[in-house]
C-alpha cells in the first residue's frame, strides 16, 4: 500500500520534470530577443571568473554571496535538473541558473557590480546583461 503512493508521488515528479523541460525549451524558442544557448556557452570562462569574482566581493551582501555559492556547488556537481546529453536543452538549466543568479545581483547590488568584476570584452558583457534582464 505504502509503495503505491511513493509510485504516485514519483510519477508526479517526473512529469512535473518533464513539464519544466518543455517549458524551458518552448520559452527559449519563443523570446522576441532570445539569448542563443551558443553565445551563452561560448561565455562561460568569463561567466566564470566573473561569479568567482562576485562571490568572493565583500561588499555584497551575505545573500546574494550564498547565492552564488550555491550556484557554483550545483554547476560542479555532476547531476542536474537536466542531463547535459539532452539536445538544446541539456546545458539550458545551467544557464536559467547562471541567468536567475546574475539577474538576484544586479537587483541587490546594481549592473555596476557586474561590470565591475566583468573580465571579458564589452560585448560578452552586453550578453551576460541581456542574459540577467539588465
Amino acid at each position: 500500500m505504502w509503495w503505491q503512493i511513493v509510485l504516485v508521488v514519483l510519477g508526479g515528479l517526473l512529469l512535473l520534470w518533464a513539464a519544466l523541460v518543455v517549458a524551458m525549451y518552448v520559452a527559449g524558442r519563443h523570446e522576441s530577443d532570445p539569448v542563443r544557448l551558443t553565445d551563452a556557452l561560448r561565455l562561460l570562462p568569463d561567466v566564470v571568473r566573473l561569479v568567482r569574482r562576485l562571490a568572493g566581493d565583500a561588499t555584497l551582501p551575505r545573500g546574494v554571496r550564498v547565492r552564488l555559492a550555491l550556484l557554483v556547488g550545483y554547476l560542479v556537481l555532476p547531476i542536474d535538473l537536466v542531463p547535459d546529453f539532452i539536445p538544446v536543452v541539456g546545458y539550458a538549466d545551467d544557464v536559467v541558473l547562471v541567468a536567475w543568479a546574475l539577474r538576484s545581483v544586479a537587483r541587490v547590488a546594481g549592473p555596476e557590480a557586474l561590470e565591475r568584476h566583468w573580465p571579458g570584452t564589452p560585448e560578452g558583457l552586453a550578453v551576460v546583461k541581456r542574459l540577467a534582464g539588465v
